[in-house]
């Protein structure tokens, strides 16, 4: 399973970053929407849809960002940009810690669990091209390590010092002290993050805890999905590693709130 989980983790770093760095926007475009096309097919089988309509579900987010995702130039004036990534930071930010405390059954929502999807994701791919759009192949990597940064001191802290669980109904592995963890790691790395790019540390503390506490939502949001659906892992496109929103469930919670707050992040 380990040899499985390196050999899969070999093949898809060297993938993302190149299509992060040598890829025109144009290009990029068309890769954020292949990998939201594929969580959103994942996501009709969290929404217990058949074939026909996970396809549909898939072709129909990929189709979206790929008409919708803003051109590499005046990014922010297409009109349905701050709309659709501002509906999704309230659904992030709002609706979705309610979800959590309620335990809300995602086929019971507009469309069997279709509609969020849809949102949630088509918010995600604008975000990718805005982002990278905006703040260059490496900034957009540095947003993202916010998530992978966060999950990894989360699980280490947690692993060290973890007594009071965060939501033992939905991820019992998860505990407050991990939480604690991912803030302090991740305050470490934006502040430094925010000396190397010129951006005053308080914003980028501000900005980093954030987005930490959205990406554990992202998380818990897509472990009570699965649990709602009796499953494991969204799918077993990644070998060793489960599925596409396994891997990218933190990241779709996170790039649309780092979206909305770049232009007052980098604002002097």
């Amino acid at each position: 399973m380990l040899i499985t989980r390196v050999l899969t983790a070999l093949v898809l770093i060297p993938l993302v970053l190149c299509a992060l760095y040598l890829l025109p926007h144009s290009g990029w475009v068309v890769f954020a929407a292949l990998v939201t096309a594929l969580g959103a097919w994942e996501w009709g089988g969290l929404c217990k849809l058949g074939s026909a309509g996970r396809i549909a579900l898939g072709v129909t987010v990929g189709v979206l960002v790929e008409l919708l995702a803003p051109p590499e130039f005046f990014v922010f004036r297409e009109p349905w940009v701050w709309p659709v990534l501002a509906v999704a930071t309230v659904f992030w930010v709002v609706v979705a810690p309610l979800w959590l405390k309620f335990r809300w059954n995602l086929q019971s929502t507009a469309l069997k669990g279709c509609l969020p999807g849809i949102l949630l994701l088509v918010a995600a791919g604008i975000a990718l091209a805005a982002l990278r759009a905006q703040a260059g192949a490496s900034g957009l990597l540095a947003v993202m390590v916010v998530a992978w940064v966060a999950d990894t001191a989360a699980y280490f802290s947690g692993k060290a010092f973890g007594k009071h669980k965060l939501a033992p109904a939905i991820s019992p592995g998860k505990t407050w002290e991990g939480v604690a963890g991912a803030l302090i790691a991740v305050g470490i790395y934006v502040v430094v993050m925010g000396h190397v790019a010129g951006i005053v540390w308080w914003k980028m503390l501000l900005a980093g805890w954030c987005l930490t506490a959205v990406s554990i939502v992202g998380d818990l949001m897509e472990s009570l999905f699965k649990r709602q659906a009796g499953i494991k892992d969204s799918s077993q496109l990644l070998p060793g590693h489960g599925g596409v929103l396994d891997r990218v469930d933190s990241l779709i919670a996170l790039l649309p709130v780092a979206a909305l707050a770049w232009p007052w992040l980098i604002q002097a």
